[in-house]
């Protein structure tokens, strides 16, 4: 599994990109800001999403908002949208360096989970942006990795 993360904005928590090798862009995540809002949430969409085009009433793919006070967040998938039964919750220590996202509709069964990555000598880490990814099989990979984007957009 190969991604790249980009952005065109000088604020990457505000919109970012998944992208494959070649360059495509396979999920868009904007941040939305809403009046008077004290929840923080992102939508993430299919493909490349240009915010001035006509395209507004596109669904997402799924919303992700943060739970307030816990660090966690509940990520709801769009309606209509195939994977609809299959919502998901993330959970995360900032301190320890984990998350782990979960399938609520399955009595929260484990689907990923993302670790800092570690040197070899004990208590060596690598940047705060290298990290290992492991998911269940049958999991989409692609939408687990827009997940962890919107966590670390979150933190």
């Amino acid at each position: 599994m190969v991604f790249r993360v980009d952005n065109y904005n000088h604020n990457w928590r505000e919109e970012t990109f998944l992208m494959d090798v070649q360059g495509n862009v396979l999920i868009t995540i904007r941040r939305c800001r809403k009046r008077l809002g004290i929840l923080e949430s992102w939508e993430a969409y299919k493909g490349e999403r240009n915010i001035n085009a006509s395209d507004q009433r596109e669904k997402p793919l799924f919303k992700a908002t943060k739970t307030l006070g816990n660090p966690s967040c509940k990520i709801s998938m769009a309606e209509g949208n195939a994977d609809k039964a299959l919502d998901y919750r993330m959970d995360w220590s900032s301190q320890n360096g984990w998350s782990k996202i979960y399938r609520t509709s399955s009595g929260y069964l484990p689907v990923a989970e993302v670790h800092r990555k570690n040197g070899t000598r004990p208590h060596e880490l690598y940047g705060k942006d290298v990290l290992t990814l492991c998911v269940q099989p049958g999991v989409d990979q692609a939408l687990i990795m827009a997940m962890v984007m919107v966590n670390d957009a979150m933190r």
